[in-house]
């Protein structure tokens, strides 16, 4: 009896143990899955740099587990990017404002097949230096009269006799940029229908140091950017209406909320792997790292509507 009990207790241990390591192989097995790919080659994107925090996270979380796929981010504004992406020479482009009927026609003269993506929603940013204690709510039509082509505004007083005789130091985006399109429409009523007496960049960041640098000033761009330098700029409300995500959600921070998108080359995505998976990488995350950059998220439902755009 003592020798069967023993045989037994040997045959008990003997399975719990190859449990126990097929456990730890599966588990690896399943980790080795997830952390590897056999993907390789690279994937181009040019275009707006407000969309570009949005797409170079996404590059550095595809890259993680695709290490020997090369994602380049430019950032050349969205109408730089579209110049490169109608002829064929980028894959993706980010876009902070929908297609030209010019642009889509030097991609149909070029045999470009695309698809548009909606990505995230984005709220046009009117920001001011900290240190600026006389504005913290501006209208539409004060925007209006520092804004328009040949506007007589030097002067903050020029706009509010309450506000300082001090000259009003403006940063904005340049005319190749998405953000300059968007804005001088909802606000001059006319496409690119501005002064030029200002500070221009296609480099948000450019415009947060000129900002940021001068007490002053005034600027705007996408809200990721003043997101991320909070500490270091102040954003006033439009109308009464703050810049925030439920606001810009909700579509009452009127008229800057806006959509953001990416163009993909339906040819390269239909046969190039590698362009194929970041692009399903990136709508099939898009709920979870979109907010992280700054910027609101569709539904899931949204975006499993996008990507069917493509299928």
């Amino acid at each position: 009896m003592k020798k069967l009990f023993k045989l037994k207790l040997t045959l008990i241990l003997v399975s719990i143990l190859s449990l126990l390591l097929f456990a730890g192989c599966s588990t690896d097995e399943e980790k080795s899955d997830d952390t590897s790919s056999d993907l390789n080659g690279e994937v181009e994107v040019d275009g707006s740099s407000t969309v570009y925090p949005v797409t170079m996270a996404m590059a550095e979380e595809f890259q993680a587990s695709n290490p020997d796929v090369q994602v380049t981010v430019g950032v050349s504004g969205t109408g730089g990017g579209m110049k490169r992406f109608t002829t064929g020479d980028t894959s993706i482009s980010n876009a902070s404002r929908p297609i030209k009927e010019e642009e889509s026609k030097k991609a149909e003269e070029n045999n470009v097949e695309f698809s548009e993506l909606k990505v995230a929603l984005d709220g046009i940013s009117v920001v001011v230096n900290p240190s600026n204690d006389w504005v913290d709510d501006i209208t539409i039509e004060d925007l209006n009269k520092i804004w328009e082509p040949n506007s007589s505004v030097k002067m903050w007083s020029d706009v509010n006799p309450e506000w300082p005789e001090e000259e009003i130091k403006l940063y904005g985006p340049g005319t190749d940029s998405g953000t300059f399109d968007y804005f001088t429409e909802a606000i001059n009523g006319e496409e690119g229908a501005i002064r030029t007496d200002f500070t221009a960049s296609e480099d948000d960041n450019v415009l947060v140091q000129g900002i940021s640098g001068d007490k002053y000033s005034l600027g705007y761009f996408g809200y990721a950017y003043y997101e991320e330098n909070k500490d270091k700029l102040k954003a006033l409300s439009i109308n009464g209406v703050e810049p925030t995500p439920e606001n810009i959600e909700s579509g009452k921070y009127t008229p800057l909320s806006r959509p953001l998108f990416i163009y993909v080359n339906k040819d390269h995505y239909n046969n190039q792997n590698q362009v194929k998976e970041f692009v399903n990488y990136y709508i099939n995350n898009a709920t979870e790292i979109v907010p992280s950059t700054g910027y609101v998220a569709l539904s899931k439902e949204k975006y499993e509507e996008e990507l069917n755009k493509l299928k």
